[in-house]
């Protein structure tokens, strides 16, 4: 079960996007790297259905990195996630474009992140998500931090905690039976 204060469910309600930082976030921030150069990545398989849990309730998802990565476009395109931007070390302005293009008002987004360069947005956000190993500053700016780490199923329990808020999860839930 869920564990969360009311105020973090009443801030959850109203969540009509969801952005992911990646490293750190649906990796586990570790780097790796083959003798030609090509970048290696790891996801979690309870992230990804996590994800398409969310989009299946009616939540757009979007992610923001600061790298650019060939692993990152094919697991989301394979996610369906329709909104993706690499290489953005400065992700306000990809946020404010977001919320113009879809409609949307800073407190209808939630923002998953672990280090500096997403304190921008976490600020900004109406929930502010950090993963459990996340580094102090964002701990500190977050409200919520997650009970797993970046790349264990940290955003899985944002899924379920949106789902839960917006009285969606136990319809999905009765859909596997």
């Amino acid at each position: 079960m869920l564990r969360v204060s009311p105020s973090i469910l009443e801030r959850a309600q109203n969540i009509r996007l969801l952005i992911c930082d990646v490293d750190g976030v649906l990796t586990d921030g570790r780097l790796y790297f083959t003798p030609e150069g090509e970048e290696l990545k790891s996801f979690h398989a309870r992230d990804g259905h996590g994800i398409k849990l969310v989009q299946r309730a009616g939540i757009d998802t979007a992610v923001i990195s600061g790298r650019n990565s060939k692993a990152v476009a094919l697991r989301m395109e394979s996610l369906g996630v329709r909104h993706v931007f690499q290489g953005q070390e400065h992700k306000l302005p990809i946020f404010l474009k977001l919320l113009d293009e879809l409609g949307i008002t800073p407190d209808q987004v939630a923002f998953v992140g672990d280090d500096l360069l997403d304190l921008p947005l976490l600020r900004r956000v109406g929930l502010a998500v950090a993963v459990a190993d996340g580094h102090f500053t964002i701990l500190d700016s977050a409200h919520w931090i997650t009970s797993q780490p970046g790349g264990m199923g940290a955003v899985r329990e944002v899924c379920d905690l949106l789902l839960t808020a917006q009285n969606k999860l136990e319809a999905i839930i009765e859909s596997y039976h």
